[in-house]
């Protein structure tokens, strides 16, 4: 009877205090899920590529209001506290064959700013982060814009002036292939062994009008070339970590991340799961280097439809699960771990991405993130800094170096 009493008295007390633990456990989670939105609607939120003008391009919708597809719309991105969106105007690697890259940017310019006049309650464009100094406006979503693949410069310089003169504060040197600025680390044609001759140009030019320079989707030699030559820190606005992607040249190295923050420059980590889903990406590889042998044993262009069937069923047969939030965190962790507080940010590639993890479902997750965050220990201020001031201290970085240099060549 005695035995019985006592296991009955241990075996009660646990359930107990597994009761009280697992309240406690929900009420620490109704807490930070609490602080998390509160702090989202009070910092500055930046999303340093957000691929909405070529989704627009191909389906139109009306983003002021709450879409059916795509990942961001202004509902959603003030339901998640995103004050500043910077849009990517994407150009087409196929229109540096055919032609049509600047006139394919200026399209998507025109597009959105046509946007911004119509709902100037809604959207404004953000062209300085002088701009924010003072004020974070209330339910009010600031754009810039970027563009993705320098080939809408179409080998002219004097096209860097005209894009920052529409508004244009970052480019993206290169996207899948190489072009007349640089290689590409998608390409496997090395045709510059990094930067070309106008490349080297437009470096320098860039630093001089102060348009942030990109080194995502770059090569390595590209990105080494570009360091060396910036006189200014420059962005990868949407590059995570090699080390979760052994041999994906897409994104950065440790010694990489080492230099952008020698030189004070930020990683924009993307939350698309083929970039931070290490599992998804080797399986996305070896299918992708399937497909391209089918292509080319079988004399097939990608769209014909025997080819269209068997993407289709090997892709049916390497399902992989999208993963969770914990994969952007771990990139996050890696990186400030690497290098220090200062130097990640987010680059979410939203509306270019296919597949992301569970908890960043579009531009309304921005809180998950943060309380994920906070759940491992990152002050308010880290937070800050990861969510915007990290991009924006770059940013202004880039702008005083211009206006420093145009001063000196002006005293000249």
């Amino acid at each position: 009877m005695f035995n019985f009493s006592r296991k009955f008295y241990l075996i009660f007390g646990l359930i107990i205090l597994s009761a009280f633990t697992c309240q406690n456990r929900q009420d620490t989670d109704f807490f930070l899920d609490k602080q998390a939105k509160e702090l989202a609607q009070q910092i500055l939120i930046l999303d340093s590529h957000i691929d909405v003008p070529y989704r627009l391009v191909e389906e139109y919708e009306d983003i002021s209001t709450r879409t059916e597809k795509g990942h961001f719309d202004y509902t959603r991105a003030i339901s998640g506290g995103l004050n500043v969106a910077f849009f990517a105007i994407y150009v087409p690697p196929s229109l540096q064959v055919k032609g049509g890259a600047k006139a394919s940017a200026d399209h998507q310019i025109e597009m959105v700013l046509d946007i911004i006049e119509k709902k100037p309650e809604k959207f404004k464009q953000l062209f300085s982060p002088q701009d924010l100094t003072d004020k974070i406006y209330p339910k009010m979503v600031s754009i810039a814009l970027g563009i993705e693949n320098g080939a809408a410069l179409e080998g002219n310089l004097e096209n860097l002036s005209y894009f920052h003169n529409k508004g244009i504060r970052y480019i993206t040197l290169t996207h899948a292939k190489n072009n007349q600025i640089c290689d590409s680390s998608y390409d496997p044609e090395r045709k510059w062994n990094g930067l070309s001759p106008f490349g080297v140009e437009v470096v320098q030019e860039m630093n001089r009008l102060g348009i942030m320079i990109d080194i995502s989707h770059v090569s390595d030699e590209t990105f080494y070339q570009v360091l060396e030559r910036s006189q200014a820190p420059v962005i990868a606005s949407h590059s995570a970590v090699r080390h979760f992607t052994p041999g994906f040249e897409r994104n950065l190295d440790d010694e990489m991340i080492k230099m952008m923050a020698q030189k004070r420059g930020v990683i924009q980590v993307p939350f698309g799961s083929y970039f931070i889903h290490p599992e998804l990406n080797r399986v996305a590889e070896e299918v992708q280097k399937s497909i391209d042998t089918y292509l080319v044993e079988h004399h097939l262009a990608e769209d014909d439809s025997l080819a269209q069937t068997f993407i289709n069923e090997i892709q049916s047969r390497n399902q992989v699960d999208q993963g969770n939030i914990d994969l952007l965190i771990n990139q996050i962790d890696y990186i400030v771990n690497l290098v220090g507080i200062d130097f990640v940010g987010l680059g979410s590639d939203f509306d270019g991405i296919s597949k992301v993890p569970r908890g960043l479902e579009d531009v309304s997750a921005y809180p998950n993130i943060i309380k994920e965050l906070l759940k491992k220990g990152y002050s308010q201020s880290d937070i800050q800094k990861i969510c915007g001031e990290n991009f924006l201290r770059v940013w202004r970085e880039v702008e005083l170096h211009s206006q420093t240099d145009r001063t000196g060549l002006a005293n000249n």
